[in-house]
Parts: C-alpha cells; structure tokens; sequence
C-alpha cells in the first residue's frame, strides 16, 4: 500500500509537455505519494493537458488525485497562487515542471517538516544547482555583501538580496537550516504561507519570487534545506529566457523589489551593494563572452532596469 502523504503538489507549466512527462513519472514511482497533484497550465497547445491526462489513472489507482486547469494569468507566480487557491491539504508543495525526483525525496520532505513544529518550510537538493566553493572574486564580492567574513555563504541570503544555493557535504546533517528556499521542490507548512503566497508584483518568469515568499515565511518560521531530499533539474529553454535584456531588467528591478520590499534594506549601504553585484554580474559576463552580443544585452537590461526603477521613484514622489 502506498504511503498517503497530506500534500497539495502545485505544478505550473507552459507549453513543456515532454519535461513536464519525465517529472511526472519520476514522482508516480516515489515509494509515497502526495494526496493530490495541481496542474496549472498556460499552454498554448493541448498536448500538456494531454500529458496530464495520461498520468490520472496511474496515480489515481494510488489515492493520488492530478487536477488540471488552465492558466488564468500567464506567470509563474500567478500560476502557483491559482494552484494555492485550489488545494486541499495541510501541506503545499511547489515544483518546478522540469526536475527530475529521486527516490523518497517527498517522503524526506515531510519527515523533515514534521520533525520540528516550528519548521515553516523545507526544500530538495537540486544536485546539479548546488553550492561549490567559490573562486576569490565570488569570495571576496559575497564578503562585501555580507559585511563579514564566513567558511560557507550556502544557504544565505546577502546584502543586496544575493541569495546563494545550499552545500551538499557528507559532513553536514540530514537537515540544514538556511535563509531561503528555492521553488524546484519545495514543502511548506500552509498556515506559514501568506495570503496570497505571492505577491502581483511578480509576472511572467518571475525573477526572485522564490526569495520574496521565504523569506517572508522565515520571519515566523524556520526553514532548511534537506540533502536526502533530493532532485534533479532538466533546466529547458523557453521564450522567456531568449530575450537576455528583459531577463537581465528583472532580475535588476526584481532583486531590487525583494531587498527594499521585503528584507527592508533601504540604507545607502544596502542599494551600494546591490550596485556592486549588478557591476559584478556585468563584469563576470563581459569576461566569459568576451564583451559579445550577450555582454551587451545583459548591459542595455542593466540600463533599462535602472531607468524603470528611477521612473517609478519619480512617480511615487510627485503622488
């Protein structure tokens, strides 16, 4: 019999059939299933309801219930907050359409959750996304962000709302706490989540809203990162990763809104900072591409992000 675990399993995708099938089958063999599975689909073509489709009997025949609807807004965020609206259990559990789950990786979710009642929220290890000790530029740039000097930087959140991905050692436990959770498979408490989880300042690809909704949570919560629990991310191309100067915008003005809106760092220090980093990721791109077309992308979103953010400014000021 197949364990019964009280997850709501939110999934949005837009036209991915094929990952969104390997994600699906690698979930239907964990050795313990979520109650119920939701599919929020901005697809312009049916073959990811299809895929849906195909996966309702096999997991319906192990108490696992898979719900598709469509999209009413397009975007990550709007997508997850409409699944958020229609589950059902205690628990809700957001992943990626493209990863990969290992074995037992809910199952290890769980247990790490319920293991502590004032843990809010809990996420896999992305194997292949994960944090390796950094070259002294990294060193010396994630030092300035913190202000301090550290061993390890995985797990944190910097000044300037850097947030770093979490270490995989044999030497660290089962359950390590950490700053932020990614949304590649993550678990969270629903009474930890915020209503609604995120907020409409995030569209299309969404840049950051991982960030923005624990560290929010983490205020009340505690959150980790469990290693046993763990996946793999089959990252795919898509329109909205082709335009490098409108993701280089929003990941400029979105790290922006997640460092003044929600960790409240508005010192000069703080937007010092976050100016360092732009000038860093410029600088790191301009060497790895030589100063080609991508350097000069990720520059003009650079710009376009720092006249969207003085705009807005100047309209608050004459409100």
């Amino acid at each position: 019999m197949t364990e019964y675990l009280p997850i709501s399993c939110i999934i949005p995708t837009r036209d991915r059939p094929e990952p969104l099938r390997r994600a699906l089958a690698s979930l239907a063999v964990q050795d313990a299933l979520a109650a119920e599975i939701i599919l929020i689909d901005a697809s312009r073509e049916d073959a990811s309801h299809k895929v849906a489709s195909n996966f309702a009997a096999a997991f319906a025949a192990r108490r696992c219930t898979i719900r598709w609807e469509s999209a009413a807004v397009a975007g990550a965020a709007p997508q997850r907050n409409q699944g958020v609206k229609l589950a059902t259990q205690p628990f809700i559990a957001f992943f990626d359409d493209d990863i990969i789950f290992e074995n037992d990786c809910l199952t290890h979710l769980h247990k790490a959750l319920l293991s502590d009642p004032c843990m809010g929220g809990v996420n896999a290890m992305i194997t292949n996304q994960r944090y390796f000790l950094p070259g002294w530029p990294s060193r010396f740039m994630f030092r300035l962000m913190r202000g301090r000097a550290q061993a390890s930087y995985a797990g944190c959140v910097l000044g300037g709302a850097v947030n770093i991905a979490p270490e995989d050692r044999d030497d660290l436990p089962e359950v390590v706490a950490v700053e932020w959770l990614n949304l590649g498979c993550t678990l969270y408490r629903r009474e930890a989540l915020p209503d609604p989880p995120f907020p409409d300042f995030f569209t299309g690809y969404s840049w950051m809203e991982d960030v923005a909704l624990s560290v929010r949570v983490a205020r009340d919560w505690k959150l980790a990162n469990v290693r046993t629990a763990r996946i793999f991310h089959d990252s795919q191309p898509g329109d909205h990763k082709d335009n490098l100067t409108a993701l280089s915008k929003m990941e400029f003005v979105n790290r922006h809104y997640v460092m003044t809106q929600v960790l409240g760092r508005r010192r000069i220090p703080d937007y010092a900072r976050l100016a360092a980093w732009q000038l860093f990721q410029l600088s790191v791109c301009a060497v790895q591409k030589r100063c080609g077309p991508a350097f000069w992308q990720m520059l003009q979103g650079k710009v376009l992000g720092l006249g969207a953010l003085l705009n807005d400014r100047r309209q608050r000021e004459v409100r």
